[in-house]
C-alpha cells in the first residue's frame, strides 16, 4: 500500500513538473531550424503513454513530435537571447577564415555547424561562405550550403525580432556587405600600391 502511494506521488510530480516549452513557443530544433510549438500531447509509442511537443515547422511543411523527457537531449531549444542574436551578427562583421583543407573536409564541418543549432556557429558558416560581386563565385555546393546556413540563421533573427523574413535577410546582408567593404577599405589603406600592382600585372599579362 505505501508502496503504491509513492508510485502515485511519483507519477503526480511528473506530471505537475514545469515544461521547458509552453504551447505557441518558437524554438529551435537542430536538423530542422525555427519551428513552433503547437501543443502538448500524449502519444501511444510502441504501447507506452509518451507526453510529446508538438512542432511544426513552416518552412518544411512538417511536424515532429519530441517527447517532453527526451526534448533537451534532442539539442531542441528555446530561441537565442539578445546577447548571443549580437553575438552572432558581430561573427558576421569578422574576416573569413577559410582553412586550407580539402573542400570535402570543410563542407562537412559547415554541415556540421549548420545542424548543430548554434547560431553563432550558423553565422560562422554564412561570413565563411558569402561571397561579394568582385570575389569568385561559389560552387553548386558551397552555394547550397550558403543558402542553408542563410535560411537557418535569418529564421531564427526573424522569430527573435517579431520580425518578417524579408526584414531579416536585408539585416544580415546589409551586415556582410558593410563589413566587407570596410575590410576590403583597410586592406587598401594598407597597401597602397596593391591597386596599381595589379593594375600592372593585368596589363602586362593583356
Amino acid at each position: 500500500m505505501a508502496g503504491s502511494k509513492k508510485n502515485i506521488e511519483k507519477n503526480t510530480s511528473k506530471k505537475s513538473k514545469k515544461k521547458a516549452f509552453k504551447a505557441g513557443q518558437h524554438i529551435v530544433y537542430p536538423a530542422h531550424g525555427v519551428g513552433k510549438v503547437t501543443g502538448i500531447e500524449q502519444e501511444i509509442i510502441a504501447g507506452f503513454d509518451i507526453e510529446t511537443y508538438v512542432v511544426h515547422f513552416e518552412q518544411d511543411k512538417m511536424t515532429l513530435r519530441v517527447p517532453t523527457e527526451k526534448a533537451e537531449n534532442s539539442g531542441m531549444r528555446a530561441l537565442s537571447n539578445e546577447l548571443i542574436l549580437k553575438d552572432a551578427f558581430t561573427t558576421l562583421k569578422g574576416r573569413a577564415r577559410i582553412k586550407r583543407t580539402m573542400w570535402s573536409r570543410r563542407a562537412q564541418e559547415y554541415e556540421a555547424k549548420i545542424n548543430s543549432g548554434d547560431l553563432i556557429l550558423v553565422a560562422e558558416v554564412v561570413r565563411d561562405l558569402h561571397r561579394t560581386d568582385s570575389q569568385p563565385e561559389q560552387s553548386y555546393s558551397e552555394r547550397q550550403l550558403y543558402e542553408r546556413a542563410t535560411d537557418r540563421m535569418v529564421r531564427e533573427v526573424a522569430a527573435i525580432e517579431k520580425t518578417d523574413k524579408g526584414s531579416a535577410i536585408e539585416l544580415v546582408l546589409e551586415t556582410l556587405t558593410k563589413a566587407r567593404t570596410r575590410q576590403a577599405a583597410k586592406v587598401a589603406k594598407e597597401n597602397p600600391g596593391l591597386d596599381d600592382s595589379l593594375e600592372a600585372s593585368s596589363a602586362s599579362i593583356g
